[in-house]
């Protein structure tokens, strides 16, 4: 072993003890800017009499006796809200009787059997792309069950987790659908474009065209990073005699328990798709009418639907589950159901642990306002440059994939923005969709990078639950392995923008480039 490779072990850190040195700096780093009154004014939005308001934020010292108090008197009420932690841990009860009903393995057996190793991964990074529609539900969903079809498949679990999340951060600002945030931005880029122009209107699909091709490219190239990089980078996995497949062909018990739990989920997507369809005799029970938009029916923040979705999925992946099971005799009695209800939860301690370091980081860091001084402050560049066309295009993009690094949501950060750049825009013939479309694919560049995304914790504990080194997973290493996803993404989507801009192709149907 090298002297350069023994120093890099020496300094690697767990990474657990990586969030609470990251905590420390966020702390120090906030005293510091405190202490010399760092702070940002910009303009914000007044809705009521379409004008602006003059808005400061400021660094909040957390290195005080008052930060100390909010730390010890809010880190375990953070950690209980933390929905990361409730909606993974539901999530995992239905993937637990899936998993222990033998449903995966034989369902995963059947779709993939004959089909090649590429092929898989191409339909996982495919589906993962189009989820975007389903908010964040998907990174609690699709990462364990890619990890589970990678070893299932006899491949190491970890190129499916390390894909799977590639793509759903990279395709996270791409939705062929209007998606609820799509829907809470255009609002915020309506209100910013009426105090130029009171006729503006964003359309469900003015952005389709440009999401859709974009989506399909990256999904080839994100396949092609996966298996020509990602794939031979990592390093052999171990399995166990029960992890892989079987070549023999179904059993009559097996194929009775597919049909049993093909049936029974039939009937019960059949019961909720009728009730989330507004218009026929007793439909549309699910959502909520007090919204205008379909999708903000569907998925807003007060929709019945929206706020049991993850159960609803849940639910779903049981009756997979369990019906198979009783078909197929793996669940003979009501003490197996229950037990493999906690099937996916055994040795979930670790990841309880990664958890909650990161919900704390996150907190705290929030708590300190870095972040919106950040986004405030890159919203006063581009407002304040004498850019335009070209320029301000990739300006808009640079500062939307930096800001997201420190401030992953993409509402908070286009509240602040929105106000001053839509009108910037406007005022060089640039259009607000174009400028909204810039935002959020400078969110897909950058998501898959930062610690601060809520998510990026699920990646990174099935990463460690699946790693067989003797060395924990680093969060520099999980970084790693995303950034050529997001090299690659960033420089796709930038080529894109450049190519509609000069070309002046429509963005989708109703939308256009210029004003």
């Amino acid at each position: 072993m090298t002297k350069r490779k023994k120093i890099k072990e020496r300094i690697t850190l767990h990474p657990v003890m990586a969030f609470i040195v990251l905590i420390i700096i966020a702390i120090l780093i906030s005293g510091i800017l405190s202490l010399f009154n760092v702070s940002v004014t910009y303009n914000t939005l007044n809705t009521t009499k379409v004008d602006y308001i003059s808005t400061t934020q400021s660094i909040n010292s957390l290195f005080n006796l008052s930060g100390v108090k909010y730390i010890f008197s809010n880190t375990v009420s953070n950690f209980a809200n933390f929905t990361v932690l409730s909606h993974l841990i539901i999530v995992l009860l239905g993937i637990g009787v899936m998993e222990y009903s033998g449903f995966l393995k034989t369902a995963v057996g059947v779709l993939t059997k004959k089909a090649k190793k590429k092929l898989i991964t191409y339909v996982i990074v495919l589906v993962c792309l189009l989820s975007s529609i389903m908010g964040n539900l998907p990174f609690i969903a699709f990462i364990p069950l890619a990890a589970l079809i990678f070893k299932y498949g006899k491949r190491n679990p970890n190129i499916g987790i390390i894909a799977s999340f590639a793509s759903l951060t990279c395709g996270y600002g791409l939705s062929m659908f209007f998606t609820s945030i799509d829907s809470s931005l255009a609002k915020l880029t309506t209100d910013a474009a009426h105090l130029l122009d009171s006729g503006f209107k964003f359309g469900t699909f003015s952005l389709f065209l440009i999401s859709v091709i974009a989506i399909l490219v990256l999904s080839f190239v994100i396949t092609h990073i996966t298996e020509n990089y990602i794939a031979r980078k990592l390093p052999k996995y171990e399995f166990e005699e029960d992890e892989t497949l079987n070549d023999d062909e179904l059993t009559r018990s097996e194929l009775k328990g597919l049909v049993l739990a093909g049936l029974g989920s039939l009937v019960y997507l059949v019961i909720f798709i009728y009730n989330i369809i507004p218009g026929l005799p007793f439909s549309g029970n699910f959502l909520n009418y007090s919204e205008t938009l379909y999708i903000d029916k569907l998925f807003g923040a007060e929709s019945f639907f929206a706020n049991g979705f993850v159960f609803i999925v849940t639910i779903l992946f049981i009756i997979w589950g369990l019906l198979y099971g009783i078909g197929a005799k793996t669940i003979k009695n009501n003490r197996e159901f229950i037990e493999s209800l906690g099937h996916s939860l055994n040795g979930i301690g670790k990841t309880l642990v990664f958890i909650f370091a990161s919900a704390t980081f996150i907190s705290i860091f929030k708590q300190t306002n870095l972040g919106n001084v950040i986004v405030a402050g890159f919203t006063n560049l581009i407002s304040s440059s004498d850019f335009s066309g070209l320029a301000l295009v990739i300006l808009l993009f640079i500062a939307s994939a930096v800001s997201t690094i420190f401030v992953p949501s993409s509402v908070s950060k286009w509240a602040i923005m929105a106000p001053q750049v839509v009108p910037t825009f406007i005022n060089v013939g640039i259009s607000g969709e174009f400028a909204q479309l810039i935002f959020r694919f400078g969110e897909c560049a950058s998501l898959g990078l930062t610690p601060l995304f809520a998510y990026f914790i699920v990646y990174l504990a099935y990463l460690e639950r699946y790693n067989q080194d003797e060395k924990s997973m680093s969060i520099f290493t999980s970084i790693k392995y995303q950034s050529s996803y997001a090299a690659c993404t960033a420089g796709i989507l930038l080529l894109f923008l450049v190519l509609w801009y000069i070309i002046s192709l429509p963005l989708g149907f109703g939308g256009s480039i210029a004003v």
